[in-house]
């Protein structure tokens, strides 16, 4: 089987757009959250998101009359392969646009275009509706663009598994480059769902965080008080090669992938299984697929969403997947600072992991003032420490039972 490592990184988060802005925020323990500028909050009872407020998409080559035909989370994944293929080098042209493929995946995908063409038919008339609605909403129109906009002719398709979209992107791009059916891979995710509607559905089902006085604070993962995830929004895209083509043209290696897990919980809609049993088989999967000893994972981007079942079960299946080893690792949730991007969160957490074997650092859990003494890992709390990691993962766990866990592993 063939190697396959990371050349190019893409990133847009509420921290800010491209890799250096929002990495060096993280790092620093920064917050993107606060009071919600996307629509009027006056009769929601959830009033704070982390929205991307610098993003101009004419910056990416999206022309403005184009602007109207792309769902935001569209814009973000043109937006942010734009950038990694300019980190990678990796130029796409008729000799090699067959052996490039894209899998760039969402959790809800356009669902401000549908919010908006709703209204229209109800106000104005089914004549009324836009033209550009379906394939601007549709969810694999982000993947599809994508491949559009560089001249990526490989194979091209959207993975819809909730919060766990995003890995399950990086995980079969890596699959496809293992197996020799593509030489390169625009692999992520991306979201752009701060909408009255999404948020609205998320406060009814009590899954997010009603701290709205205190945004920056909203956002705890493993926290004892935590009460609900925070909205995000964002993309984070990876340039997957096979190792010879990347090491052929002098390309920069961030990291080599080396394992993918993904199972099902089979448990129930939107709860994780008790003590996260299919998410303990998803880093095992992991780890056996890349040879990984339990020693040899010195960190873990969690999950990590600040409700009270993720953290718990997800801490849990990290205990039964690692053993001891699972106390001498450093975890931490990026969440608190980005929120949560649902489908864009494995991209966005996957770009992290990448920057976290390249440069020797693990970045925060902020807001962990008060752990919950239930749960007793090491989740990095507040601030960056210096670590030299051998392996690091990424795990997603999504509504409906879908976990999915990358491995990867400092190149050498």
């Amino acid at each position: 089987m063939r190697r396959v490592v990371v050349t190019g990184l893409g990133l847009i988060t509420s921290l800010g757009t491209g890799v250096e802005k929002s990495w060096e925020a993280i790092k620093s323990g920064e917050c993107g959250i606060k009071e919600i500028t996307s629509f009027d909050t006056t009769d929601s009872a959830i009033k704070i998101a982390g929205e991307v407020t610098d993003f101009d998409p004419t910056e990416f080559g999206i022309e403005k009359k184009e602007i109207k035909k792309l769902a935001r989370n569209t814009q973000f994944a043109i937006a942010a392969t734009k950038m990694a293929l300019e980190d990678s080098g990796l130029v796409i042209d008729e000799n090699n646009c067959t052996k490039v493929g894209t899998i760039v995946s969402s959790g809800i995908g356009g669902i401000e275009i549908f919010e908006d063409q709703h209204k229209n038919m109800l106000e104005k008339g089914v004549r009324r509706i836009s033209p550009f609605t379906i394939p601007a909403m549709i969810n694999n129109m982000a993947s599809g663009n994508v491949g559009i906009y560089f001249g990526a002719k490989g194979p091209n398709k959207a993975v819809v598994t909730a919060c766990a979209a995003g890995t399950h992107s990086i995980g079969d791009a890596y699959e496809m480059i293992k197996s020799g059916r593509t030489d390169a891979m625009i692999a992520g995710g991306t979201e752009g769902c701060i909408t009255k509607f999404a948020i609205n559905s998320f406060a009814n089902m009590k899954a997010l965080s009603t701290r709205n006085d205190e945004p920056l604070k909203a956002s705890r993962p493993f926290s004892e008080d935590r009460d609900g995830f925070v909205m995000g929004e964002g993309a984070g895209i990876l340039i997957l090669e096979e190792l010879e083509q990347a090491k052929a043209r002098g390309a920069k290696i961030y990291a080599e992938v080396v394992g993918y897990g993904e199972t099902c919980d089979a448990y129930h809609i939107t709860s994780p299984s008790e003590g996260g049993e299919g998410a303990t088989r998803a880093f095992k999967m992991a780890m056996e697929e890349g040879n990984i000893k339990p020693e040899e994972v010195g960190y873990i981007n969690a999950h990590g969403t600040s409700t009270p079942a993720n953290d718990k079960n997800e801490t849990a299946a990290i205990k039964d997947a690692f053993g001891e080893s699972a106390y001498t690792m450093n975890i931490s949730s990026t969440k608190g600072a980005t929120g949560h991007g649902l489908g864009a969160a494995g991209g966005i957490e996957g770009v992290i992991i990448s920057l976290v074997l390249s440069e020797g650092v693990i970045p925060p859990t902020i807001n962990l003032d008060k752990q919950d003494p239930t749960l007793d890992l090491n989740y990095t709390p507040n601030k960056m420490v210096k670590r030299d990691v051998e392996v690091a993962m990424s795990s997603s766990l999504g509504f409906g039972g879908h976990n999915a866990v990358i491995a990867m592993r400092k190149y050498k």
